[in-house]
């Protein structure tokens, strides 16, 4: 059994219904307001997540049956797009409901055999993988929508737990090296779950082992570590979070500064 991929599925559960019951007590008005996601209103996001819904189990579906034929994801992108606020919010629990259903219903042998092509990555990927990068862009676009409706929201707990130790997947991607001088090497100690390992700012930024000979220490919770990487811990969210040595939260926060 896939320990992984059954506690990164049963946090897309709990994630889908926490999120569908938020947004069912959001009235029209509401759904056109800002969310925490700078460029998106509230049924920007929830259209995201919606049509991500939709790819994400279509290349499921794929690989579970190569006869499947699926539409392209420009196809889906602008059938969202065109939805009204009202819509968004209407379909999505629909959609996402049976992006997480099918990944329910994957049995222990499928859950640690199937490989999936996401169509972005060198190479198709093991359920947990693929269920992983789906639960990293639900969770924290979830936070994006509750954030924005209470400031003390924090991205799922289960989530959080399901993550931060696959973290490092994306960080060569979104983090921005340059805006550090010098090299760094980083002592990152976090809380629920309990974890320490490195962050390397070079010519690159990489998660690793922890050093031997730190530059700084970064002390927070496991939520607030996969907030900060995505650009989303800001002075009015940031909580118990602490940073000594060498570089300051600031700092931190330029080298991830969203996506």
């Amino acid at each position: 059994m896939s320990s992984t991929a059954d506690a990164t599925i049963n946090a897309l559960r709990a994630g889908h219904d926490e999120l569908v019951a938020v947004v069912a007590t959001l009235p029209p008005e509401r759904l056109t307001g800002s969310s925490r996601c700078a460029d998106w209103d509230l049924s920007e996001v929830i259209s995201h997540l919606g049509s991500g819904a939709e790819i994400t189990l279509a290349g499921l579906r794929r690989a579970l049956d190569d006869s499947v034929v699926t539409p392209p994801n420009t196809e889906v992108w602008d059938r969202w797009n065109a939805m009204s606020p009202q819509d968004r919010a209407a379909t999505f629990p629909v959609v996402n409901e049976a992006l997480v259903s099918a990944y329910e219903a994957l049995d222990d042998e499928t859950r640690n055999t199937l490989l999936i092509d996401l169509g972005f990555l060198p190479a198709p990927v093991d359920v947990a993988t693929a269920a992983g990068l789906r639960l990293n862009e639900f969770a924290l676009h979830s936070w994006d929508v509750r954030a924005a409706l209470d400031p003390s929201a924090t991205v799922d707990a289960g989530a959080a737990a399901a993550l931060v130790d696959s973290s490092g997947l994306l960080l060569g991607w979104i983090g921005k090296a340059a805006e550090i001088d010098g090299d760094v090497q980083v002592l990152v100690e976090t809380t629920a779950p309990g974890r320490v390992f490195g962050l390397s700012i070079t010519d690159a930024v990489a998660k690793g082992d922890a050093p031997e000979h730190a530059d700084a220490t970064l002390r927070l919770p496991a939520e607030a570590w996969l907030r900060l990487t995505t650009g989303r811990l800001s002075p009015d969210s940031a909580g118990a979070v602490s940073v000594s040595g060498s570089v300051t939260l600031d700092d931190l926060r330029r080298v991830f500064p969203g996506f």
